[in-house]
C-alpha cells in the first residue's frame, strides 16, 4: 500500500496540469508546512527564524519542468535575487538551485553560462551554492558541469542520491577532489535497473557512502530524518574523531523539528533545507511520497 501511495504521489508531481490547477489555491492544503511561502520575503523570515534557533539554512527557488530559455534566465534571476536578499538580511544560509531549472534540458552551454554568472555573484557575497540532484537521466549531465565548475570555483557543492546502484563510484571520485556533497537517500521514482527498489538497501548503501566520504577528509553533510542513521554517523564520528567542522545534518523545512532541535543542543551543525516559490507542487509531492504521516497531516488539515 505505502509504496503504492508514493508511485501515486510522484506520478502527480509530474503533471504541470494538475500542479497549475494546485496553484489556483495557493498554498493551502498542508503545503505551507512544507514550503516557506511563495515570496523571497517570506522565506527570509523563515530563515531568520531558523539562525534564532541555532540552526543554518538554504534556500531555494523551487522551478521544474520549464518550457523556454526565457523561464530560464528567470530562474537564474531568481537565483541572483536570493543570494541578495540572503546578503541584505545577513541570513545564516546558502542557496540550493535545480540545473533544469536553468535550462539543462535545453541547452547544457546556456545552463553552464546560468550557473558561472550566479557563482561569480555567490563568490562575492561569499555565499555557498548547492547543486540539486535530480531524477536519474540527470545525474551523469549534473555531474559533468559539477566537475567543469569546481575548475573554475570552491564555494559549490552537489548532491548524491544513495539509492543509486553508481553512487559509492561517484563518491568515491568525489571525494578524491574533495567535494562538499549533500548525502541523501533519494526522493525519485527509478527503475530497478539503476536504483535500489528495497529500504534496507538503501540504507545500507546511505551509512557506507557517508562513512566513505567523512573517511575522505571532504566536508559531508548528512541529509536524512532517520534517527537510526543519524545514530549510526553520530557513532562513527565520536569513533573516528572527526571534527564538527567537517560535517553538518540536514533537514527538510517543517520536517522532525523536535530531531532539528535535539541535534543543535547536542552541539552538531544543522541545517534546514527551505523551499520557496510558485512553482511547489512537485516538491510538495515528493514530500508526501516519502513519508505516510504527511499524507495525514494533509488530509486532517482538509478536514479542518
Amino acid at each position: 500500500m505505502e509504496k503504492m501511495m508514493r508511485s501515486f504521489f510522484l506520478t502527480l508531481g509530474k503533471s504541470s496540469r494538475i500542479g497549475s490547477l494546485a496553484r489556483k489555491y495557493g498554498l493551502k492544503l498542508g503545503a505551507s508546512r512544507f514550503v516557506a511561502g511563495v515570496e523571497i520575503s517570506s522565506a527570509i523570515e523563515a530563515v531568520k527564524k531558523l539562525n534564532k534557533q541555532g540552526k543554518m539554512a538554504t534556500l531555494d527557488h523551487l522551478g521544474e519542468f520549464i518550457r523556454g530559455k526565457e523561464e530560464a534566465a528567470h530562474s537564474a534571476n531568481m537565483c541572483l535575487r536570493t543570494l541578495k536578499a540572503i546578503a541584505a538580511s545577513n541570513a545564516n544560509a546558502n542557496l540550493s538551485l535545480k540545473l533544469t531549472s536553468l535550462g539543462l534540458d535545453l541547452d547544457s552551454k546556456l545552463c553552464e553560462e546560468h550557473m558561472r554568472t550566479i557563482l561569480d555573484a555567490a563568490a562575492k557575497m561569499n555565499i555557498f551554492v548547492r547543486i540539486d540532484m535530480e531524477d536519474y537521466s540527470h545525474c551523469q549531465p549534473a555531474l559533468d558541469l559539477y566537475k567543469r565548475l569546481r575548475e573554475s570555483y570552491e564555494h559549490v557543492g552537489i548532491v548524491i542520491q544513495a539509492y543509486l546502484f553508481r553512487s559509492e563510484q561517484d563518491v568515491h571520485e568525489l571525494g578524491l577532489n574533495r567535494a562538499n556533497l549533500r548525502l541523501v537517500k533519494g526522493a525519485y521514482k527509478e527503475a530497478e535497473e539503476v536504483a535500489y527498489p528495497q529500504k534496507t538497501d538503501v540504507d545500507q548503501s546511505f551509512e557506507r557512502l557517508i562513512k566513505m566520504h567523512l573517511q575522505s577528509g571532504s566536508y559531508t553533510a548528512i541529509a536524512t530524518h532517520d534517527r537510526a542513521i543519524i545514530d549510526t554517523a553520530k557513532r562513527f564520528i565520536k569513533e573516528q574523531g572527526i571534527p564538527v567542522e567537517q560535517f553538518e545534518f540536514q533537514m527538510l523545512y517543517g520536517i522532525c523539528e523536535e530531531l532539528q532541535d535535539e541535534l543543535v543542543r547536542d552541539g552538531y551543525r544543522v541545517r534546514i533545507y527551505v523551499p520557496y516559490g510558485e512553482d511547489w507542487f512537485g516538491y510538495f509531492m515528493r514530500r508526501l511520497a516519502e513519508r505516510p504521516d504527511n499524507v495525514w497531516f494533509v488530509l486532517k488539515n482538509m478536514w479542518k
